[in-house]
């Protein structure tokens, strides 16, 4: 089962009540929903999103005891304010943002996120619409295969990468995640450093087939405004990208107006015994956002 990264902290962070609500924009494997539902006792409520459908599930058995006080939704966190406004919650406490992958979607090959093993190529976080990576390379062009190698991947090699991947591509010999691992291997040759030659190219296609960045664009400007007094935001990334968009918004928030803390100057990072027992938590960034009124 996935474990929730920065727990703890997070928790203390947050400081859950009963009679409090709180959103959890990624809910995942319902991890930090069942801490702060737990915290909350006896009637903190929790409001659930995310665009799987199937950890909107899972979490939904999970969590089935708490009853009413936990709301699940299939839905994106860039929806965050409409989703509330249909349930009649104009305020919540707190929030908190996993923006990292799940164990379960990982692990399952299926659903094409990992290069370790053989799938689909697929990488969305909704089954139920949008483009898989397999479609989304059929009709792109070199040039925009570079831009987001180059954007979404900071992938210095973009230009030789993008070219090889169309050349493969138009020869149909891209069709499973383990063929274009193959491919960005064969282009750029084998292991540098510490990291897959791949795990650059996969983590482009997922940002550009899930709109990740322009989702987190909108989830960072509508959350933080419905904060209550007192309410914090934690957004918990796990690449440069992420963390640079999420430490720009609270920095440009706290420039324009009174309202905005940042609460840490620097990000909060895993304890070294967090990150042996779960090495996934090594590249995590916490930051948080709080209303002061």
């Amino acid at each position: 089962m996935h474990v929730p990264v920065l727990l703890q902290e997070i928790l203390q962070i947050l400081t859950p009540r009963s009679g409090g609500v709180y959103l959890d924009g990624t809910l995942g494997a319902g991890g930090y929903a069942e801490a702060i539902l737990e915290e909350s006792s006896p009637d903190g409520r929790v409001i659930g999103l995310d665009l799987d459908p199937d950890a909107v599930e899972r979490a939904t058995r999970r969590l089935d005891r708490f009853g009413n006080r936990f709301r699940p939704v299939h839905g994106g966190f860039q929806d965050a304010r409409e989703i509330l406004m249909s349930m009649a919650i104009s305020r919540v406490d707190a929030a908190v943002l996993d923006l990292g992958l799940s164990s379960d979607q990982l692990e399952d090959p299926a659903r094409g996120f990992s290069f370790r093993s053989t799938g689909p190529l697929d990488m969305r976080f909704d089954t139920s619409s949008g483009q898989k990576v397999a479609e989304y390379l059929q009709n792109i062009s070199i040039k925009k295969l570079e831009e987001i190698l180059a954007a979404y991947g900071e992938e210095r090699y973009c230009k030789k990468l993008a070219r090889g991947i169309i050349r493969e591509r138009d020869r149909g010999s891209i069709a499973t995640t383990e063929d274009l691992a193959q491919a960005v291997t064969g282009i750029l040759g084998g292991r540098r450093g510490k990291i897959h030659p791949a795990t650059r190219t996969f983590q482009a296609l997922r940002i550009a087939v899930n709109r990740e960045l322009e989702n987190l664009e909108a989830a960072l400007r509508d959350i933080p405004d419905l904060l209550a007094a007192g309410g914090r935001l934690c957004v918990v990334s796990y690449h440069s990208l992420e963390d640079r968009a999420v430490k720009n918004s609270f920095r440009e928030r706290k420039r324009e107006s009174g309202r905005w803390n940042i609460v840490f100057p620097k990000p909060v990072r895993p304890s070294p015994e967090e990150t042996r027992s779960n090495p996934r938590a090594r590249s995590a960034r916490l930051r948080v956002l709080e209303a002061l009124c």
